[in-house]
């Protein structure tokens, strides 16, 4: 008993570091809006604030070895990250988005288009009305990147930082290094080997498959449409290939790129209001 103990004394201080190498475990650096209450967020939201709007699917198709929930699982995986290593302010994550190319598998959803451009240059205006003039999106899409430049484009013209995070362009380099199949961007090696990283227990390597055909649009379950990419499976890719480490590769360049993303974003000056701009009917009803 007595040599457990010693053991336990002499091992303490080698537990206690790996422990403290942990970004998420570590005390993070960043502050969870949800977790505060009006009067707090008063004193937090000004000009110098950077706030942070992850967005992921709950409701996507992943094929039959992923959950539908496979982007609401990776936005709050790096939304933690931010929050352990990046002095920002979190808003809540985004769960429904624009996703028109899955709307053939059942549970799958998408906002128009103008919805989803909307829906986050709302968000921003809210924030924006107690001073914050900087905002960074943790994007975990890929059709996500179109609503997000609409946004980005109405934002800038009213003198407000917007970035989002390009999730291929992000993690290109090191996913060239690593990967093994023929083609593909969704449900694949490289998506799968995130999920075996970050949340193993949501994978179901038993049911990947490899299913890749040459990309003609959104992906269809009906091999006679002409302007569709067919995937029976829901996958664009060969999840088989996937492994744990080459997840922790890419996942790490994303966290890395987007660390970098909001330090950049902090030390830049605002874009000028256009000088040409009107307002809006809205905006007059609200004057």
């Amino acid at each position: 008993m007595k040599l457990a103990i010693l053991l336990l004394i002499l091992m303490l201080p080698t537990i206690l570091m790996a422990q403290s190498k942990d970004p998420i475990k570590s005390k993070p650096k960043g502050i969870l809006l949800e977790d505060l209450t009006w009067v707090e967020a008063e004193k937090l939201l000004n000009e110098k604030s950077i706030v942070v709007i992850p967005v992921g699917a709950a409701s996507k198709e992943h094929g039959p070895h992923l959950k539908l929930k496979n982007d609401l699982i990776i936005a709050e995986y790096l939304k933690n990250r931010v929050l352990a290593e990046a002095n920002v302010i979190i808003a809540p994550t985004v769960n429904y988005n624009f996703y028109p190319a899955f709307l053939e598998y059942p549970g799958s959803t998408s906002l128009r288009l103008e919805t989803a451009r909307d829906l986050i240059v709302d968000i921003c205006h809210n924030f924006s009305a107690h001073g914050v003039r900087r905002f960074y999106v943790i994007n975990t899409g890929v059709s996500t990147r179109k609503p997000l430049k609409l946004a980005s484009d109405l934002l800038t013209a009213e003198g407000i930082l917007f970035e989002y995070t390009d999730i291929i362009k992000i993690a290109e380099a090191v996913e060239k290094q690593i990967k093994k199949q023929p083609g593909g961007t969704h449900a694949d090696e490289i998506e799968t080997s995130i999920m075996l990283y970050i949340a193993p227990e949501s994978v179901d390597m038993s049911k990947a498959v490899k299913d890749y055909h040459p990309d003609k649009g959104p992906l269809t379950r009906n091999p006679n449409n002409p302007q569709g990419t067919y995937s029976a499976t829901g996958i664009w890719g060969d999840p088989t290939l996937a492994t744990k480490e080459k997840g922790e590769k890419v996942v790490e360049a994303i966290v890395s790129g987007i660390l970098q993303d909001i330090a950049e974003l902090s030390n830049k000056p605002f874009p000028k209001i256009h000088a040409n701009e009107q307002p809006t009917e809205e905006k007059k009803e609200e004057k």
